[in-house]
């Protein structure tokens, strides 16, 4: 039995040479071999290190994450979903999403955002599903939404929008694509309080009337830095100017014999 010891374990050994190696998982996460990798609730601050590149599910809800720095992943050519619901999150770096060009749905609802530029989704070319609700958002630039070709469903409810006339340029992108837009009944405002819980969408042109009718291009207000210097400067020449007809005016009416011509009379 002794003699066979040999080569069996050398066959062992060739077999698991052979065998693929397993596909990192951090410690704190599950992960399936279906491509799943759940980090929910494990208190982290952060994007754990030592993600696969071939998962194609990222579950990071419930944790304590505040900021996506630049390039907070790794590059996952195959992540479809990445879900960030219920974390403390109020920073996202334009270069945070950098390789994740595949991703179809992007779940932050929940966070402390307040502020997104274009730039921020700007890598997602493929991003189909966007949730936003129940953030601190106010506003949002329609180049935000622009950047992203493929979006098909947008959530934002819950979020403490400031219905003024900064909000026209939203307002138009989410009339002309209402589509896209689901749970129209909870984009509600909340400032000015008259118009608190009032649906963004009621909106009518007639609304926004005023704003467009006060709103000047950045060509109109250079015009009027222009010509406020000069303005300012005539209306000192003019009252200068006037200020001395008035004095010599009045000089001539309580003066007048200072202005005939001498008479030399002849003695007798």
């Amino acid at each position: 039995m002794g003699r066979w010891s040999g080569p069996s374990t050398v066959l062992v050994c060739l077999l698991l040479l052979r065998l693929p190696p397993l596909p990192a998982c951090p410690a704190a996460c599950r992960c399936s071999s279906s491509g799943e990798v759940d980090c929910s609730a494990r208190a982290l601050h952060e994007v754990p290190q030592g993600l696969a590149t071939n998962i194609s599910s990222l579950w990071l809800g419930y944790n304590f994450i505040t900021v996506l720095g630049p390039r907070s992943f790794p590059a996952l050519p195959g992540l479809l979903l990445l879900s960030l619901p219920h974390n403390r999150l109020g920073l996202i770096h334009p270069q945070a999403l950098v390789g994740l060009g595949a991703l179809q749905e992007l779940d932050l609802s929940n966070n402390y955002l307040t502020v997104l530029t274009p730039e921020t989704f700007l890598p997602l070319t493929s991003l189909a599903k966007l949730n936003l609700g129940s953030n601190r958002l106010e506003e949002l630039e329609p180049e935000v939404l622009q950047s992203l070709p493929q979006l098909q469903a947008l959530l934002l409810q819950d979020n403490p929008w400031v219905c003024s006339c900064d909000i026209l340029p939203l307002w138009r992108w989410l009339s002309h694509n209402r589509e896209k837009v689901q749970e129209k009944t909870f984009l509600q405002c909340k400032v000015p309080e008259q118009l608190n819980k009032y649906p963004i969408m009621a909106f009518g042109n007639e609304s926004f009337r005023q704003c467009q009718e006060t709103s000047l291009s950045a060509q109109h207000y250079l015009v009027f830095l222009t010509i406020g210097p000069f303005s300012f400067l005539a209306s000192i020449f003019f009252c200068t100017f006037m200020g001395f007809i008035t004095v010599v005016y009045h000089n001539m009416r309580r003066e007048p014999h200072f202005w005939r011509r001498p008479c030399i009379c002849k003695g007798h």
